[in-house]
């Protein structure tokens, strides 16, 4: 009944950026499924990549997408939300259809897919400070993790589209649609971005009731500065960096982002390797495995709202559930093991694809409360600044991660199963050790005052 009589024009909100997050998904996991055609012997057909040079075009992208995130988390701040992921999305979808234009240059594929990453930057920082400014703190992770399960909705359609286009129109051209189309998606999007978002000050589409329900947690209920219009007082991101959630924040996405990034750019090359897999076989594995992860999205959204509920503090309840979800990794330590063929012969893809989806899942879940611990620390101001902070940390780690797949693949080129082995070890471990981070950072933390 109170959801009734509250309206629920922010849940089309977050479907908003639910479909945007989606787009920049989509967009950036086009190269995992053309990189066996890129790395193909020229003689065969192919570019003649190496694992190592493909790592350096995923690593650049990496690289300018953290460093980038810093800055748009900062002009977002400056310039609201709804003019600053309508730019970050023109800019990416534009760089998205000129990488079909690359060519076999390592260099040029490293150069557009370095601005490319660019405009996808602002989508997180963005889409952050807009779950901030339409939800009040109860239902943030759940918003949160709402619009975060487009990341796993966006690899989906790549796993079925991309291999499609490879096959219809065949290697050669199908990489290069699959650029174009994926890329021009994005403007479509922009009409109903347009249409129908403006903050809740001024949006047409919201009640009293709502509006009051949505700032429930401040002291008077008014539109807050921050939404969506331009912050006056200069936030120092030196300021923030004295604060000890935002070294939590920071070591949360720096030991864990990579993870992700490692599961979208290499999953397809780890099925071929692994278990000989070719683009028709890998298309379902992986289909499978994001579409798990929807449901570790959004059940780790809930999980936190389910104990704040029952009565529990809000950072205790975000704290004990990210420690739940940050043991399912663990499972990841057994994927080579379920992944051997001498000891489980044809369901040793399936066990390992299992595992897998567990540790998918809770990326998922951990990355929804992650996000939801900066709206719960920090003011409506400040949260683009720090979301763009913990971006360029993940991206660091995403830049560690990706070389090292890279170096590793090269290395143990005639056994990928034990490059493999290292790399899902690192992955397993990394969230309990990323928790331990958080708890003691923010233990005594002192009040955010920005």
């Amino acid at each position: 009944m109170q959801q009734t009589k509250i309206g629920k024009y922010r849940w089309v909100i977050a479907t908003l950026l639910l479909f945007s997050t989606t787009i920049n998904y989509m967009d950036r996991q086009v190269i995992s499924y053309v990189k066996d055609y890129f790395c193909t012997p020229v003689a065969k057909g192919g570019f003649g990549w190496t694992d190592n040079q493909y790592s350096y075009v995923t690593s650049f992208f990496t690289a300018f997408y953290a460093g980038v995130t810093i800055f748009a988390g900062f002009i977002i701040d400056k310039i609201g939300t709804k003019l600053g992921l309508a730019l970050s999305l023109i800019i990416w979808s534009v760089f998205g259809m000129l990488n079909a234009f690359a060519g076999s240059s390592v260099v040029v594929h490293t150069i557009i897919r370095s601005l490319f990453g660019i405009g996808e930057a602002g989508n997180f920082p963005a889409s952050i400070k807009t779950i901030a400014e339409w939800f009040p703190k109860r239902e943030r992770a759940l918003a949160t993790g709402v619009f975060n399960s487009g990341s796993n909705i966006g690899a989906m359609i790549s796993a079925l589209f991309v291999p499609w286009c490879l096959i219809y129109w065949g290697e050669a051209v199908g990489w290069k649609m699959a650029y174009i189309i994926t890329g021009a998606v994005g403007f479509l999007w922009l009409i109903f971005w347009f249409t129908l978002y403006n903050p809740p000050a001024k949006s047409k589409f919201v009640s009293k009731e709502e509006f009051d329900y949505i700032h429930e947690d401040e002291l008077a209920v008014h539109a807050a500065p921050s939404e969506d219009v331009a912050v006056k007082e200069k936030i120092s991101w030196w300021k923030l960096f004295r604060y000890p959630q935002t070294w939590a924040f920071f070591m949360g996405k720096f030991l864990t982002d990579g993870i992700w990034w490692f599961l979208l750019f290499w999953l397809p090359d780890y099925l071929k390797k692994q278990f000989g897999m070719d683009v028709h076989q890998i298309i379902w594995p992986i289909f499978i495995v994001y579409t798990i992860s929807i449901f570790g999205s959004t059940f780790g959204g809930n999980l936190p709202r389910i104990m704040i509920n029952r009565g529990m503090p809000v950072n205790k309840a975000r704290m004990n559930a990210m420690f739940i979800i940050a043991l399912f990794p663990l499972f990841l330590l057994l994927t080579q093991y379920f992944g051997n063929k001498a000891i489980f012969g044809n369901y040793a893809s399936v066990l390992a694809i299992a595992v897998i989806c567990i540790g998918a899942a809770a990326h998922q879940a951990w990355s929804a409360n992650l996000f939801t611990t900066v709206s719960d620390m920090f003011p409506k101001k400040a949260v683009g600044s720090v979301i763009g902070i913990g971006g360029m940390a993940g991206g660091i780690g995403g830049v560690i991660i990706q070389r090292l797949s890279g170096i590793l693949n090269t290395h143990y080129h005639s056994n990928p199963q034990f490059a493999y082995l290292i790399m899902f070890t690192i992955c397993a471990l990394a969230y309990i050790i990323a928790w331990g981070f958080i708890k003691v950072l923010t233990a005594k933390a002192p009040e955010i005052e920005v």
